[in-house]
């Protein structure tokens, strides 16, 4: 009786670490989403500010934001397999 016990709680642990991952790497996504998202918006915004035909500010703070949503998921990759 006491090993099956041990065993039902061993599986719990392992489905509850399973679920625990999952929520890690959403948040990763949805973090991803936010900065590419904020930095379009800002360029789109900074574009209308300052009247410009050709929307630089957009496709360069779109940019900027896709290469630090990759660095923070590389980041947040990193200090979760440690």
């Amino acid at each position: 009786m006491k090993w099956q016990t041990k065993k039902i709680l061993q599986e719990k642990k392992k489905s509850k670490k399973i679920i625990f991952n999952a929520l890690k790497y959403t948040n990763i996504a949805f973090q991803m989403i936010v900065v590419i998202g904020a930095g379009t918006y800002g360029g789109v915004k900074l574009d209308e500010f300052f009247e410009t035909n050709n929307q630089v500010f957009t496709i360069i703070l779109s940019l900027f934001s896709v290469f630090a949503a990759i660095y923070i998921a590389i980041k947040d990759f990193i200090n979760i397999h440690k």
